[in-house]
Parts: structure tokens; C-alpha cells; sequence
């Protein structure tokens, strides 16, 4: 397996909804593997498909300090969130050289297929819930500055066309 290349931003494929996954097949479980290698030379602490052009509802995180703890999800869905926020600086690769401190619900449970077909519940809190809430956005065609107010988004991406040259 290996890396592969991400996405430029403004690329159609960032704001378009993923397709649901269904079955884990052997070539969904070589998509994650990329996904992982893609995640960890990047280094990342996730990473959901649409971001490589994989229209699949696909996701992986590790949060980990010592690595090698990697989630792989498939077709994940937030049951529940809570109210206390933990707050952390998001970026993402499909727009290098900038990123923004948000907000997140600091505990989420989350449904989710895992690499053996079955249907799980987890719950992830802070560091990990805000990266599991992040590749959920992606999968939802959203970027994390679209959390912004409109002068915070349009300064952000002023200043990402600017560090491109």
C-alpha cells in the first residue's frame, strides 16, 4: 500500500457528499491501508476518503501519541454530542499553510461500520472526537473553515491563495 496524493482545494469533490459503503470488502480494507499510509506520511491524526477522491463514506483516525492505534470507520454517523466543547487547530492537507482554532463537542458517540462488517458503537472524547467530527464533515462535503464566520472563512482562504505563490 501506499500514500496518495490529496485533492487540491477548491476540487468539486471536497463539497460533494460521500457514497454510503455497505458491505467491507477486501477492497475497501486496501483503500483504509492507503488511507493510513496516506494519513500517517502526511503526518495526520485522521483522514476520510473524499480527501484522496474517494467518493466513499471511509474514515480513518489516531489520536495516539505513540501511533498505531488507527480507527478505520466506514459510514459514520454521530448518535450523540455533548454540550462541553474542547477546542483545537484544525487544518486540513487539500489546503496547506493554513489553519483556524475551532470549537467541537468535546465527547461524541458515534456509529460505525469497522474492518469486520460489523455495525459498532464508540465513544470518542476530545482530541479524538474533534478529529472523528472532522472526517465526518469531509464525508459530508464540508471543510472545517465552513465553520467559521464568513469573515474568518474568507480571510483564511485569502491568506491559503497567498502562501500557494
Amino acid at each position: 500500500m501506499s500514500p496518495r496524493p490529496f485533492l487540491p482545494w477548491p476540487d468539486k469533490r471536497l463539497r460533494s457528499p460521500a457514497e454510503p459503503v455497505g458491505a467491507i470488502t477486501d477492497e475497501i480494507r486496501a483503500i483504509w491501508d492507503d488511507m493510513v499510509d496516506t494519513m500517517e506520511a502526511m503526518p495526520g491524526l485522521g483522514l476520510a476518503a473524499p480527501q484522496i477522491g474517494v467518493m466513499l463514506r471511509l474514515a480513518v483516525v489516531d489520536c495516539s501519541t505513540e501511533r498505531g492505534q488507527v480507527i478505520r470507520l466506514a459510514d459514520p454517523e454521530i448518535l450523540e454530542a455533548s454540550e462541553a466543547l474542547y477546542a483545537h487547530d484544525e487544518a486540513s492537507p487539500n489546503l496547506p499553510g493554513v489553519h483556524a482554532r475551532l470549537k467541537r463537542p468535546a465527547r461524541v458517540e458515534i456509529a460505525f461500520t469497522d474492518p469486520t462488517g460489523a455495525r459498532v458503537q464508540r465513544v470518542f472524547e476530545d482530541l479524538w472526537a474533534t478529529s472523528v467530527q472532522h472526517q465526518i464533515d469531509h464525508l459530508n462535503g464540508r471543510m472545517y473553515f465552513d465553520r467559521l464566520s464568513r469573515m474568518k472563512r474568507e480571510m483564511l482562504l485569502k491568506k491559503a491563495l497567498k502562501a500557494k505563490g
